[in-house]
């Protein structure tokens, strides 16, 4: 079992003020967000590419393109 990693003293919950913590989670809990956005985004260009390369050719073909199985392209196109 490995542990998690532990932070600079100075950034212990307990080294921080209600508002410093406050203000940190708030800013945690934004970046995610952000992070979820951008993912979401990048899924979106993942499968109008997989789209784009099953024009004219079969699952099967796209996922040797791209180094999977075909029904891996095709879960990715469906958005399964």
């Amino acid at each position: 079992m490995t542990d998690s990693p532990t932070p600079p003293a100075e950034e212990q919950p307990e080294a921080l003020s209600v508002e410093e913590m406050a203000a940190r989670f708030r800013a945690a809990r934004h970046r995610r967000a952000e992070l979820a956005e951008e993912d979401r985004v990048q899924k979106q260009i993942e499968e109008a590419m997989v789209w784009g390369l099953h024009e004219g050719r079969s699952w099967a073909e796209v996922g040797r393109i791209l180094g999977f199985s075909g029904s891996r392209a095709e879960a990715i196109a469906r958005r399964r």
